[in-house]
């Protein structure tokens, strides 16, 4: 949600975070602030809506060393929880005595009776936040050690955070912890970085290290040193970030989403890059660390996630139960981890999340870890919390995904679990022969992609037609289920058109009653097993008056009688066809968001990752 960057050397500090800043703003804000060290004094300028407000603001005030030297400073977007999206409300916070400033992400639990506490002291505040409460406990306990100092107030802190500090008193000095937040400390020559994504510190450096929680980091120029809340040295591995910065650039295109849309053909070609087998028929995920004998004896397979990661899962089951005969179910996390999930000692639980951070998803690797099971992740971020808590799994290697709404991490998702089904499916049933087919298929996925964006035009000719419609619903059965829901969640996200995706038989059982002229419906028609059902149910749909627009396969000229529009996919088997339906619902929802105007990498109040419950 929120983004934090911090900066300590001998650039420009000013410029330093605004970049961060602006490498930031896909995770959703609502307005910016910074706070810089100038002559032993923070100074702070804070700034509603967009980063460039800030910008402009720090370089009338700032701009060629007005005020003295600056060579520490802390900056913060923020999206609004505790208290509305105010300039008293943006981070950095300072407290009552201008002793120290501090960025959050995260949410104080507690943060109330610790208020009660430092009124009680004669503390006041000036915001509603509960960022404000941290700052003033930090002052409340110094003791002329800034670490000790932070180290305390932590513990006594309940919640989530991902926090960063500087004080006037010790300007050589950034202060950074977290606890169910992410943190990342860049490692520069002469100057080090923090922030809460890789992709704040790219620009400056590509060596990090990813803090675990309760980690606590003293960072200066030129050093940073590592401890838990107990102020016992740890040592954390320096990481290596394996993308570049010109990957987070529009390279002209009007948004990052259409992209990341278009980088499909590339984003899964690395996906499937050196995992699948030919000789043996299977696939090779190497970070899955799992042996053939726990394979065969995993009785369950449990996916949990939250959004589109959810969705993919949902395409998952069908892969694992159909290719590995191994029971599987599709948890939302939040569910799962307070739902007392029931897990056997062979069980295994898969974790889905694009960024790797998921509160949610976090929560159920850690209740999953907690009974016993077994758990592997799937995640884009290398280094990621999830990734390292779960110990084993595979990176999607999707590069990075700017854009809000979720695309190519998406399609890589699926195709790493047709792979882990491909696999298990080897190990338990699978004749090598048939393992062979659907390693063919998955090699084939880049290319089918690239035929399927050669279409855009079409898909955007239709969209232009819908563009002006209020209600939308998508339909769909078996694995273009999943399908109807993922392309119903993409216009809503970036439209913000009402768009339900329902399972086709569920139409009658209730939302038929809301279709007329002018709710079209989306019907996922392809010629899979199960399109010969969805006819009926686009009969049904045209009874009621509703515009249907079908996603038939390619040459399927029998479908042209019973809808209005057809988007038109590849010719592929069931296993690869939610893929390439979806790229065509992306590009669908690209183009009306695009017709309506809409912010499309940003829309409003949507975060990329959420990092709190």
């Amino acid at each position: 949600m929120c983004g934090i960057v911090g900066y300590i050397g001998e650039h420009n500090v000013e410029d330093a975070l605004i970049n961060g800043l602006k490498r930031l703003e896909y995770r959703g804000y609502d307005s910016a602030g910074m706070s810089l060290l100038i002559n032993d004094k923070i100074e702070t300028v804070k700034k509603i809506g967009k980063t460039q407000n800030l910008h402009d603001a720090v370089t009338k005030k700032y701009s060629g060393g007005k005020g003295g030297v600056c060579t520490t400073g802390i900056a913060h977007t923020r999206w609004a929880t505790h208290g509305m999206p105010t300039e008293e409300n943006a981070h950095p916070h300072l407290d009552m005595n201008g002793n120290f400033a501090l960025v959050h992400n995260g949410i104080i639990e507690n943060y109330k009776n610790l208020k009660d506490k430092l009124v009680s002291h004669g503390y006041t505040f000036k915001s509603g936040t509960d960022t404000e409460v941290i700052v003033n406990l930090i002052d409340y306990l110094y003791e002329k050690d800034f670490f000790k100092a932070v180290a305390a107030a932590l513990k006594e802190l309940h919640g989530t955070f991902g926090i960063a500090v500087i004080s006037k008193r010790h300007p050589g000095n950034i202060v950074v912890a977290r606890r169910g937040s992410p943190i990342v400390v860049g490692l520069g020559t002469n100057e080090m970085l923090v922030g809460s994504d890789v992709s704040a510190l790219v620009a400056y450096t590509r060596r990090v290290i990813y803090l675990n929680d309760d980690d606590i980091a003293m960072v200066k120029k030129d050093d940073v040193q590592i401890y838990n809340i107990d102020e016992v040295p740890v040592t954390r591995e320096t990481a290596l970030v394996d993308w570049d910065p010109g990957e987070i650039e529009k390279s002209g295109y009007k948004h990052f989403m259409l992209k990341e849309i278009e980088e499909q053909p590339d984003s899964v070609r690395n996906s499937i890059r050196g995992r699948i087998d030919f000789k043996t028929g299977t696939a090779i995920l190497q970070g899955l660390n799992i042996t053939p004998k726990e394979v065969s004896g995993t009785t369950d397979i449990t996916i949990t996630a939250c959004g589109t990661s959810y969705i993919a899962g949902l395409v998952g089951e069908y892969y694992f139960e159909d290719l590995a005969d191994i029971p599987t179910e599709v948890a939302q996390a939040a569910e799962f981890r307070y739902r007392n999930p029931i897990l056997k000692p062979n069980s295994l639980v898969v974790a889905i999340s694009q960024s790797g951070e998921t509160a949610d998803t976090l929560a159920a690797v850690r209740e999953a870890a907690g009974k016993g099971a077994s758990v592997v992740s799937l995640c884009n971020v290398v280094g990621s919390t999830i990734a390292r808590e779960a110990g084993r799994g595979v990176y999607l290697h999707a590069g990075p995904e700017i854009s809000v709404a979720s695309t190519k991490a998406f399609t890589c998702q699926v195709a790493v679990l047709l792979m882990m089904a491909l696999k298990f499916g080897r190990i338990n049933r699978l004749s090598i022969d048939a393992g062979n087919l659907i390693a063919d298929e998955i090699e084939s996925i880049p290319e089918m992609i690239s035929k399927l964006l050669k279409t855009k035009s079409e898909i955007e000719k239709i969209a232009e037609k819908y563009a002006a419609a209020e209600d939308f619903f998508y339909i769909g059965r078996g694995y273009m289920y999943p399908a109807a829901l993922e392309g119903a969640l993409k216009l809503k996200e970036i439209s913000y058109i009402h768009a339900e995706g329902y399972h086709a038989a569920e139409l009658k059982h209730g939302p038929i009653a809301l279709l007329d002229e002018k709710v079209p419906v989306v019907a996922l028609a392809n010629d899979i097993p199960g399109k010969d059902k969805v006819i009926g149910n686009i009969q049904e749909c045209r009874a009621r008056k509703s515009p249907v627009i079908a996603v038939a396969t390619e040459g399927d000229e029998e479908i042209k009688e019973y809808v209005e529009d057809i988007i038109r996919v590849p010719k592929t088997s069931k296993y690869i066809a939610p893929i390439l339906t979806v790229i065509a619902l992306q590009l669908f929802a690209y183009y009306i968001a695009d017709k309506r105007g809409r912010d499309i990498d940003k829309p409003r109040n949507l975060a990329k990752s959420v990092t709190v419950e």
